[in-house]
């Protein structure tokens, strides 16, 4: 069919250029907003171009959703159903035939097509719709079809079309391709804003607004909300309070491809809809009659957790460029109305653009993809956000773990064995496994419920989700079964046997997550995982009693997660399927209440303690090991710091202080740094924090010092001053000061300061004789000479019975007072 009996869209203007670009160039990048024709006229207009030469054009959407309606679309053009010049392949849903000449693709069948075929045999051009979604499939499907093309294909022809999107960005990615830009069709959207009380859910003020609009405006509303819990309940809301002529529908990836299509089909003549959907709904796909939209604001989007190897799902706050395209939808086909529920100084805060995925998602998918492809790194690759290195270490880990890569990077025969069977590399290793075990069926239906949200429902019980999806008819279960009986047999080398040995999901789940293998704790439904982290079950969940599951998914903070889905195993089931992983390990630990040294075996996997028991005392080595580690645990305060070896202490502190090494650093930091050095040598294998007597940390201390100057610490940093009276006064190091506090009249009759070690002066507190300070000197000939007329004049009158001379350098000293009748 030619382009001239195509429909007049903005995208035809450029139609002439894009077909000029690909004929010189074999690239372009094409930018054209909401409403300018681009993903269903572009294909078509390609199709009878001389370097097509017979072969396919491939469209990539990034959603199930788009790939049907613009497959649809495209065939209604041509006059035709999808599976003739038109199809489209996805996983589990296939409508082509040897006449398709146009196949829409989800972005991942594009990358399995290209490592399975890198030559990709009779296709003639690829194009990527919707490319600033910018998912981990097509960033990496692009990265492949650029290698294809430099390497194997230089005739393929390339286009990226996007509506939002930095066309310059991508040309150069593409080697500076042209950028072709087209107008739009869209029609006046009036923005509105209206920011939700307080008091108001999410859920009730999308109700709220909907309710409104259905009173004051005409047409159909489309509502966008992050997940389908919230679609859920908004339609609970709206139950019986919307006229009778509206129908409420939902919107999301779990629904069957037969619900989907009808939800955004117009409503029929002389009733209006109310579509209630998440982020699917935002590109690619019209809904007609759709007039207004609601936007709470949110979306809600994977987020991987390396530490604790968990994807959750955040909601967030939408980007600029999502409100845009939402609120683009309003007038696809006529003016409408876009209801923000915020308030309008708030959208300037909002980030501009939604992460590209590549740079927050679990990459041992791609690594696994990409070792198939013969890269082991992937950085090698032209992507236009490069992955995160330490996200690609942690993919590499986990695929070591599983024995899919070798220590090179490349692909095992266990790795091929799972990248054959189209599933996230955990589920993939699970069926593998299973099918060594006879149960291959088992886990590939299991690996679907787990895959595909909603089938056999949503219980936390994955067991019984697997019940309900063996009996379901729906169309959509049945093609999941079949799926799952491919996989099957591609896991068992063709054959899966008709009777399998059946049994519970738990110890299948196993081999997916040994690592989140959870046992009960604490409150009733608490679990702790394997990994360290911590799981709960609502009390009413009958999983919540288990002594031991497997968890497959969890949702908000990983340290108090939602357990959403897992299954029930017992002890033995661990032991039989991770008794290799069990540690033996014997803990030496220090009981702080009583000083003393523990001793205990402990069997466990990862954080999972099985079983404990003590062990005695341990001595020699281990204990004066133990000793050392409880003081870095506890700190230096469990010791037994008597008066006399804190001073000595204090006292090499002050020489450190004074003159630097060789005297030692003997802060706490320092000390539990070397006490290897100065401890240990002393601890004589007692498994007692008493064994560490006051003479040990004595002679420890000491140690730190070169033996010549161990000898001359009493004269270089003395105890004690001895005063001209004869008394032993105790001098008190502090603060980088040697401190003598003593009465004054025991210092009459000097006439030189007192000093330490090598002429450092004493910091003299001169006290009276209540031991009072009364004077703080470093200068005592000069207090003499100085304020001692002044202290002379004060303290006679208080201590009448005491010696108070005017020239004390001359007098006596004494300890005493002045004699009765003097």
């Amino acid at each position: 069919m030619n382009a001239f009996s195509m429909p007049e869209l903005p995208v035809t203007a450029v139609l002439p250029e894009l077909k000029a670009a690909l004929a010189d160039r074999g690239k372009a990048v094409l930018v054209a907003p909401p409403g300018a024709g681009k993903t269903t006229l572009v294909p078509i207009a390609l199709l009878d171009e001389p370097w097509m030469n017979g072969g396919t054009i491939l469209l990539l959407e990034p959603r199930r959703l788009a790939a049907r309606a613009a497959a649809r679309r495209m065939a209604s053009l041509l006059g035709e159903e999808p599976g003739g010049t038109v199809g489209y392949a996805m996983r589990m849903e296939r409508k082509a035939s040897a006449r398709t000449r146009i196949l829409v693709v989800t972005e991942g069948i594009l990358a399995r097509m290209i490592i399975d075929d890198p030559s990709l045999e009779g296709i003639s051009a690829v194009i990527f719709d919707e490319f600033h979604e910018r998912s981990l499939d097509g960033d990496f499907a692009l990265a492949l079809t650029l290698d294809v093309m430099g390497a194997l294909r230089p005739d393929l022809r390339l286009i990226v079309m996007s509506a939002t999107l930095d066309g310059a960005r991508v040309a150069e990615l593409l080697g500076d391709a042209p950028v072709l830009e087209s107008a739009g069709r869209s029609y006046p959207v009036d923005v509105r804003y209206m920011d939700r009380s307080p008091n108001d859910t999410m859920e009730t003020a999308v109700a709220s607004a909907i309710q409104m609009l259905l009173r004051d405006e005409s047409g159909s509303i489309l509502a966008f909300l992050p997940g389908q819990r919230e679609i859920q309940r908004v339609q609970d809301l709206l139950e019986g309070k919307v006229p009778a002529n509206v129908d409420v529908v939902p919107l999301h990836g779990n629904l069957e491809g037969a619900a989907q299509d009808a939800a955004i089909r117009p409503a029929p003549t002389g009733r209006r809809k109310v579509v209630l959907a998440t982020a699917i709904a935002e590109t690619s796909v019209t809904i007609d009659g759709v007039t207004a939209v609601v936007d709470c604001g949110f979306s809600r989007l994977p987020k991987y957790e390396p530490d604790t190897g968990l994807t959750r799902l955040e909601t967030v706050r939408v980007s600029r460029a999502s409100a845009d395209q939402r609120a683009g939808r309003a007038g696809r086909t006529a003016p409408g109305i876009a209801l923000r529920l915020w308030r309008k100084e708030q959208t300037a805060a909002l980030p501009a653009f939604t992460p590209p995925e590549i740079l927050e998602a679990d990459l041992s998918s791609l690594l696994l993809d990409c070792a198939a492809f013969g890269v082991t790194d992937p950085g090698t690759l032209a992507f236009l956000d490069p992955p995160p290195a330490s996200a690609v270490a942690e993919a590499r880990a986990l695929l070591r773990n599983l024995g899919a890569l070798d220590e090179a990077g490349r692909l095992t025969p266990e790795g091929a064995a799972m990248r054959k069977l189209a599933l996230p590399v955990r589920l993939a290793h699970m069926v593998v496994v299973a099918a060594r075990e006879g149960r291959a069926r088992d886990a590939a239906r299991l690996a679907m419920v787990i895959s595909e949200r909603g089938l056999g429902g949503n219980s936390v019980d994955l067991d019984e989700r697997l019940s309900r999806f063996a009996s379901d008819r729906a169309p959509r279960a049945q093609s999941a079964r079949a799926l799952a009986d491919r996989l099957a047999a591609q896991a068992s080398g063709g054959k899966v046997q008709s009777e399998e040995k059946g049994g519970p999901a738990g110890p299948l789940l196993i081999h997916a997550w040994p690592d989140r293998v959870a046992k009960a704790r604490g409150a009733y439904g608490h679990f702790v995982l394997a990994n360290g982290r911590g799981g709960q079950l609502d009390e009413s969940e009958r999983l919540a009693g288990s002594p031991w599951l497997v968890v497959a998914d969890l949702q908000g903070q990983a340290r108090n997660a939602r357990i959403t889905a897992a299954c029930a195993i017992t002890e033995e089931d661990l032991l039989a399927e991770l008794g290799h992983r069990v540690e033996i390990r014997v803990e030496t630990v220090f009981d702080r209440e009583k000083g003393a040294v523990r001793q205990r075996e402990i069997r466990r996997i990862g954080a999972i303690v099985l079983s404990e028991k003590p062990l005695p005392a341990p001595r020699g080595a281990d204990a004066d090991q133990a000793i050392l580690d409880a003081l870095r645990h506890h700190g230096l305060g469990i010791l037994d710091w008597t008066d006399g070896v804190l001073s000595l202490r204090a006292r090499l502190s002050f020489m450190h202080a004074m003159e630097g090494e060789p005297w030692p650093d003997l802060s706490d930091e320092t000390l539990l740094e070397r006490l290897d050095e100065w401890l240990l040598p002393f601890l004589t294998g007692e498994p007692s924090i008493a064994a560490v007597t006051p003479d040990v940390l004595q002679q420890g201390l000491l140690s730190l010092l070169p033996y010549d100057l161990q000898r001359q610490v009493g004269t270089l940093a003395p105890s004690h001053f001895t005063a001209p009276t004869g008394s032993r006064v105790p001098i008190r190091y502090e603060n980088g000061e040697a401190v003598l506090a003593i009465r004054v009249q025991e210092l009459f009759g000097l006439t030189v300061h007192p000093t330490i070690g090598n002429g450092i002066p004493l910091t003299l507190e001169l006290l009276s004789p209540a031991h009072r300070p009364i004077q703080k000197t470093r200068d005592l000939p000069g207090f003499w000479r100085g304020s001692w007329a002044d202290v002379r004049a004060e303290m006679r009158g208080r201590y009448p019975k005491h010696v108070w001379p005017e020239d004390p350098a001359s007098a006596a000293p004494t300890n005493r007072a002045k004699p009765r009748g003097t």
